[in-house]
């Protein structure tokens, strides 16, 4: 967080657009047990999430959050099934926007954040809105080797009969219809 931001407890919801007039900032921890729409993702609760968000304007007058989100997210490994800890280091600016249509005017480098029209932003639920982005789509522990594609036949498959060799036979024999 930025060192001249001052820093108040984290509240359940805050007004972000006061927030930005203020330059404010909040920061906290939250287990991870408490994060009930990314719990279905984990292998189990165990850990903590470490946030801050430091609000304000940038050069062009845009209004923003910084956000930056520290916590290890216990996964399971889909090759080898084993429990891991993913690490996550989030550093994300959101462009506080009022409409959709406002996104297109962020500056390069913004994410948009749809706040609702009185303002009112849960700061946990945002959190953990980035860490279920965070998740991967197939978790791998680091570490572990890729499995072989190439498979060779052991010999009882090789000693099965295709059933369709009686056909090839056929065609064979045959000759072209005409």
């Amino acid at each position: 967080m930025s060192a001249d931001a001052p820093k108040v407890p984290v509240p359940e919801v805050l007004d972000a657009w006061r927030m930005v007039a203020a330059r404010r900032g909040v920061e906290g921890q939250v287990p991870l047990a408490s994060l009930s729409r990314i719990r279905d993702s984990l292998v189990d609760a165990e850990g903590e999430v470490a946030f801050s968000l430091d609000f304000g304007t940038d050069e062009l007058q845009v209004p923003y959050v910084e956000l930056k989100v520290r916590t290890g997210l216990p996964l399971q490994c889909q090759r080898s099934l084993e429990r891991f800890v993913f690490p996550v280091d989030i550093d994300q600016r959101l462009g506080l926007i009022r409409d959709e249509a406002d996104e297109a005017a962020l500056p390069p480098g913004y994410e948009a954040l749809l706040v609702s029209a009185d303002g009112m932003l849960n700061p946990v639920e945002l959190v953990e809105d980035e860490l279920i982005l965070a998740v991967p789509v197939v978790p791998v522990k680091p570490g572990t080797e890729a499995m072989e594609r190439n498979w060779a036949p052991d010999a009882d498959e090789l000693e099965c009969v295709n059933p369709f060799a009686a056909l090839s036979s056929l065609k064979n024999k045959s000759g072209p219809a005409e």
